[in-house]
């Protein structure tokens, strides 16, 4: 049976134990809803919950392992041959039987034993399909009696009710929090296995990045030089060009939007500028590669200068045109957070709007304004797609703006494209280089939320 097909009909069950939960709490009150404890809907929704949470919950715990469990009895079942095959080509022979499964792949292009394990795969899906399917079902039923048959005048089922909520609140923070502790976790565990190849040193404070490493030792062109300076040099130019386009415009358009334009045009302006945040980083890196990177060379070579066709000067201000939504939107909200008492304090001592702005305003939405920044640096600090479309891949060591270069999130995509040995200092250099990224972009965001929550503890 089809996942949407159960969903559905668990769903059907749910509603109806809601229904039949509150019709039993109207029987037991007798008609006389003031004798319950609590609404006759909260004894609904109490049904409703103990028909569906365990068996969603069973559902989505029996889903993580379904392809484990229906892979293991395939293994087992072939002959001897196949199931004692390494690793590598054990896995080759199993996603060939899915292929089959799936009808990618004729049968006429196995053998035998492949598609008898293919038919062994369809039978042990099926019956995995009817044990969920049942399993399932009778939680469901079996959660919705026991539940109906304790309604009782005397049951506190709004309570019952809000401590399911809690609990499910719970343990959706729970699961972000170890999320987050996973992806952590991982990307350390990867770091040290590379700094176990490449010293810690060589790493932060070499001058030279090539990750090329060599097979053979005939081979020619791979250095395996794992100084990742020209790609912290490369990062931080791109992001200064990038904040220093975006910061004034979006600062001065959220004083515009705040404090001088009139409510027609706060509507309008507004939503339109955020729509700014909503285009993809692919279009803004066409819009780099295709227009601004052109226009710079051309006006380069006008004035006599040596201008890459792949610049961070391009990617840097396509960048800042990205991210002057969110500098824009934090500084407005940070300016009208401002009490409107110092304004009319500044306005009864004879300043005029622009000095009320320049020395009352901006003073004390400035913790706010800075926690905006912060948190923009990090988004220009992570991006990925207008640099590898307008700033080149090149590990140049250098402050020219005009010149190719290439960032940390540009060689972290580059190392991991294709078919790679995850054993390999070249590929595990992208986990360390994501460790970096990441030490960066958390100690920024946390200076930010300090920033911020000085900022309302001191004006609000």
């Amino acid at each position: 049976m089809e996942i949407l097909t159960l969903v559905l009909m668990l769903a059907i069950l749910t509603a109806t134990g809601f229904y039949l939960g509150r019709r039993r709490a109207l029987a037991v009150s007798a008609g006389d809803i003031r004798t319950l404890n609590s609404l006759p809907g909260y004894y609904g929704y109490y049904v409703a919950l103990c028909c569906g949470i365990p068996a969603i919950f069973v559902f989505v715990f029996w889903q993580f392992f379904e392809s484990t469990l229906i892979t293991y009895i395939v293994v087992s079942s072939l002959p001897e041959p196949l199931a004692s095959l390494p690793e590598q080509q054990l896995n080759l022979v199993l996603n060939e039987i899915r292929n089959l499964v799936n009808e990618n792949i004729t049968g006429g292009q196995s053998s035998p034993e492949m598609l008898a394990a293919a038919d062994r795969y369809r039978e042990v899906q099926k019956i995995n399909n009817l044990a969920i399917f049942v399993m399932v079902m009778t939680l469901g039923i079996g959660g919705a009696t026991y539940a109906w048959s304790t309604i009782n005048a005397q049951q506190r089922a709004r309570n019952k009710v809000e401590l399911i909520i809690l609990s499910f609140l719970f343990v959706c923070s729970t699961i972000a929090i170890f999320t987050t502790l996973g992806i952590v976790l991982s990307v350390v565990f990867e770091a040290m296995r590379f700094f176990q190849s490449v010293p810690i040193t060589d790493f932060l404070f070499g001058l030279e990045w090539s990750p090329q490493t060599a097979i053979r030792s005939d081979q020619v062109g791979s250095s395996g030089a794992f100084g990742a300076v020209p790609l912290f040099a490369g990062t931080m130019l791109v992001s200064a060009i990038a904040m220093f386009v975006a910061v004034p415009v979006g600062l001065m358009t959220a004083i515009y939007l705040s404090e001088y334009a009139s409510p027609r045009v706060r509507s309008l302006s507004k939503p339109m500028l955020e729509i700014l945040a909503g285009v993809p980083t692919v279009v803004y890196g066409f819009f780099a590669a295709l227009t601004i990177a052109p226009l710079i060379r051309g006006w380069g070579e006008t004035l006599g200068l040596s201008v890459s066709s792949e610049s961070a000067l391009a990617a840097g201000v396509v960048m800042g045109i990205m991210i002057i939504p969110f500098v824009s939107s934090l500084s407005d909200d940070a300016i009208n957070a401002v009490p409107q008492s110092l304004r009319d304090g500044a306005h009864a001592l004879g300043a005029m709007q622009s000095e009320t702005i320049k020395k009352v305003i901006i003073p004390a939405a400035l913790p706010g304004i800075v926690g905006g920044v912060l948190l923009a640096a990090s988004r220009a600090i992570g991006e990925t797609m207008i640099v590898v479309m307008a700033a080149g891949l090149a590990a140049n060591l250098t402050a020219n703006p005009l010149e190719s270069v290439t960032t940390v999130t540009a060689q972290i995509v580059t190392l991991l494209v294709g078919d790679q040995e995850f054993d390999s200092p070249k590929t595990l250099a992208a986990f360390a280089l994501g460790l970096v990224l990441f030490t960066v972009t958390l100690t920024l965001n946390v200076i930010a939320l300090y920033v911020v929550r000085k900022y309302r503890e001191q004006y609000e």
